[in-house]
């Protein structure tokens, strides 16, 4: 049985130009953006790494671009959330991470768990 084209559905592909989120600029500028947007705490060390925590402290961001342990591990997102009611769970992201994609986690992540 073949199916006539009209009956399969259209293949949508973006240009070429709206792929660039697809690899990191190695910014964090779209996690602080969104985070910030939300009031979470966000403080800078001189080393340039970030430190960002959640309003009521139950969730903990890290962009450590300068962070050796991070380095040696191969990434420079930590994801920390520490439930009420729950074990401590941690989310990393690698080096190629674009932040746009971890943005992207964490709005997830918020809007869950604001329900």
């Amino acid at each position: 049985m073949n199916a006539s084209a009209t009956l399969l559905p259209a293949v949508v592909r973006p240009a070429v130009e709206d792929r660039h989120w697809l690899s990191s600029d190695h910014c964090a500028a779209s996690v602080l953006d969104l985070l910030d947007g939300l009031g979470w705490t966000i403080t800078e060390t001189p080393e340039t790494n970030i430190h960002m925590t959640s309003p009521e402290g139950g969730v903990y961001v890290g962009w450590l671009p300068e962070d050796p342990s991070a380095w040696a591990r191969e990434i420079v997102w930590r994801v920390q959330v520490l439930p009420a009611d729950g074990e401590v769970w941690v989310q990393e992201f690698g080096v190629h991470t674009p932040s746009e994609a971890v943005a992207g986690f964490l709005s997830a992540l918020v809007t869950h768990s604001s329900r």
